[in-house]
């Protein structure tokens, strides 16, 4: 831990932007990759040609970072499109603290785009499932199917206490101009919709959107001449313990139980003192865990932790303040949509679903099956 605390504030965002939202028809992931990141340098207000750092993953390209910088037409000194899923981002914003800190690099991008539901979808490239293959599994859903079937029985949990996430979630895209759904919905509506993959129903899992998102990072010196306020990357840390759901030694327990207490000895906070939390909730399912994991309440309690509207609009704890991956956005990895909404809270940008005050903000990323893990914090400068 001595080693990582000195990256302790030692990257600032500068510029955030996502681009293609919802339904792009007729755009490419890498040019809607290509527009978050213009958009984000002009909020910047650093030019294209200063970037030389760039850090990109998604689900179709095996060298994402080397399509965008040629897409672009720059040529960075220092490059990652390292990929554990869709908590790849987040492990970006790592690396490029840590170029940054080193002195490789002076001005960071990190990049995900996708136009998975104009597209139709897409296929992942994977390793081969010698365990999983034969029951011919509908992944990523099954996984974590499994995984709710075991929390729900091992903890007494039922269908509405995971209802609870996606109504939460409704609630806080319901103030998000920009998000995909924002009908209200009820435990009900959650309880009755069509079945996917017991126990999870249309409503618990997560949309299927194009989009695309970046940021840009900067050392803190540099942070403090730019238009918008800096948000400073506070405290970081991953952990994975499989990539296979069949190699999950307890199917309650994740890797952010690892990630979360590093991220925030690093950062010098703990649970208690954030005043949003963004979390990667592909299925209902996902936000009991974290919540717990992270060490916002014991195992086995986040069912009662979030229950009669404690993580919506007007509870105790605003978690998934732009709706989240189940009613905001989901463009196949959602780990930098986190970011953007931990930053855009910091900064005190979001409109009517603001928190006031909101000085500390995690965001945490999710990849695979329940697999990789990655816990950011981030802080305005009071927080340093």
């Amino acid at each position: 831990m001595a080693e990582l605390s000195k990256l302790r504030g030692k990257a600032a965002c500068v510029g955030a932007a996502t681009a293609g939202c919802g339904e792009a028809p007729g755009r490419s992931a890498t040019e809607l990759m290509a527009e978050a990141v213009c958009r984000a340098l002009a909020d910047a207000d650093i030019a294209l040609s200063q970037v030389d750092g760039l850090f990109a993953a998604t689900a179709v390209h095996s060298m994402a970072a080397m399509s965008l910088a040629g897409y672009l037409g720059i040529q960075p000194k220092y490059s990652s499109g390292s990929n554990i899923g869709g908590a790849s981002p987040l492990a970006h914003a790592l690396d490029a603290a840590l170029a940054l800190e080193a002195g490789l690099i002076e001005v960071a991008v990190i990049a995900y785009g996708s136009n998975q539901r104009t597209a139709g979808g897409f296929r992942s490239v994977s390793e081969p499932m010698p365990y999983e293959a034969q029951y011919e599994p509908r992944n990523p859903i099954t996984a974590y199917a499994l995984a709710a079937s075991r929390y729900l029985h091992e903890f007494g949990a039922t269908r509405a206490h995971l209802a609870e996430v996606a109504v939460a979630a409704r609630g806080w895209a319901g103030l998000n101009p920009d998000a995909f759904m924002r009908e209200p919905i009820g435990i009900e509506d959650v309880l009755s919709a069509r079945m996917i993959s017991d126990p999870l129903g249309k409503l618990d899992c997560c949309l299927v959107t194009d989009g695309a998102a970046a940021l840009v990072l900067t050392r803190p010196e540099r942070a403090k001449d730019g238009p918008q306020k800096p948000v400073y990357l506070l405290g970081a840390a991953m952990a994975h313990q499989h990539r296979m759901i069949s190699e999950m030694a307890d199917l309650t327990l994740t890797a952010a139980s690892e990630s979360g207490p590093r991220a925030f000895a690093m950062a010098g906070y703990g649970p208690n003192d954030m005043d949003t939390v963004q979390l990667y909730d592909a299925f209902t399912i996902n936000t009991l865990l974290f919540l717990e994991d992270l060490g916002f309440c014991a195992k086995g309690e986040g069912k009662d932790f979030v229950a009669g509207g404690r993580i919506a609009p007007g509870g105790a704890l605003p978690v998934n303040t732009n709706g989240g991956g189940l009613s905001c956005v989901h463009p196949g990895m959602y780990g930098l949509f986190v970011m953007i909404e931990a930053i855009g809270q910091a900064r005190g940008t979001c409109g009517e679903r603001q928190i006031d005050g909101a000085n500390l903000c995690l965001a945490h990323g999710n990849g695979g099956v329940l697999s990789s893990q990655v816990t950011t914090i981030w802080g305005t400068g009071e927080t340093l």
